[in-house]
């Protein structure tokens, strides 16, 4: 890959990492993903090693996310139904108000499903703390991975 290539990959990743911390873009996808053609474009030993790697991690980046942040939600009692709700206000958020709408309606979409199913404000109040906390999980695990893919891409580049 020529070099403009390379800052090319550079600038998505770059992209990419402020994407899982941020929310508003696809951040792992975006990392993986150009690691991933990266990878292809180079060839070599080296080169499909790090598109196999940056594949690989992002899927079970992907997974383990959704498992980790499912499970500590249940143990929270925080039923799917509410983050389910949640997450559709924060779609109209986003839309009504741009970008910070996804962070506004989330939360209070989890608070007034949960307000609803409990009557009561504390406990509906613990159930969003907690599915922030399970946000802050899938972020942090997207970061992991994504920061792991990184990586193989700068040893990748440093190889090859």
């Amino acid at each position: 890959m020529p070099v403009w290539g390379d800052v090319l990959v550079g600038i998505v990743i770059l992209v990419g990492l402020v994407g899982v911390v941020v929310q508003v873009l696809p951040g792992a996808t975006m990392v993986g993903g150009a690691v991933a053609v990266w990878g292809v474009v180079t060839g070599g030993r080296v080169g499909w090693t790090v598109a196999v790697l940056a594949v690989v991690l992002t899927l079970v980046a992907m997974v383990v996310k959704l498992v980790v942040a499912g499970r500590y939600l249940q143990r929270q009692g925080v039923p799917s139904s509410s983050t389910l709700i949640g997450a559709v206000i924060g779609v109209v958020g986003f839309f009504v108000i741009p970008v910070v709408g996804v962070f506004i309606g989330f939360p209070l979409g989890v608070y007034l499903a949960e307000r609803v199913r409990r009557r009561q404000h504390a406990a509906a109040w613990r159930s969003t703390v907690a599915s922030m906390k399970a946000s802050g999980l899938t972020i942090l695990v997207e970061l992991a991975a994504s920061l792991i893919v990184a990586t193989a891409w700068v040893a990748g580049l440093l190889l090859r």
